[in-house]
């Protein structure tokens, strides 16, 4: 399942269910003009299998991932670091946030994280792609 991936996309895994995540997840897609980015909830088939590819052990899917195939992959506040410094303008200004050790960083993610639930809510369900958004999710 792992050799379909495209190649040439970097892919979001991240929680389905969480409100800030899906929030997130739509200012991405709404931003990505370029088309760099495809997603995967890290509840999905494909999303524990890339997760055990990776030997990430994420069982409170309490982070985002983003895996370039073939290449690395960048966890909690790294990878929402370069998810968000891809966009051009005012958003390449938050690249100055990587001197911050990422330990110290993922402080903040972690404490973010945690709470996410209690402060934005929680779906029931992972999200369903429109007809129209449904080929930028695998």
């Amino acid at each position: 399942m792992l050799d379909t991936l495209p190649k040439n996309k970097k892919i979001i895994l991240f929680d389905g269910v969480c409100n800030l995540c899906n929030s997130s997840i739509n200012y991405v897609i709404d931003h990505d003009k370029q088309d760099v980015f495809r997603f995967v909830s890290l509840q999905s088939d494909l999303g524990k299998i890339i997760q055990e590819h990776l030997s990430i052990q994420n069982t409170s899917l309490d982070t985002i991932i983003l895996y370039i195939p073939n290449e690395t992959y960048y966890i909690k506040s790294t990878a929402a670091l370069k998810i968000i410094t891809a966009f051009p303008g005012a958003w390449k200004l938050m690249h100055v946030f990587t001197i911050i050790p990422s330990g110290i960083r993922d402080l903040v993610y972690n404490y973010i994280a945690k709470n996410r639930y209690n402060w934005y809510g929680k779906q029931d369900s992972c999200r369903i792609p429109t007809i129209e958004l449904k080929s930028k999710f695998l």
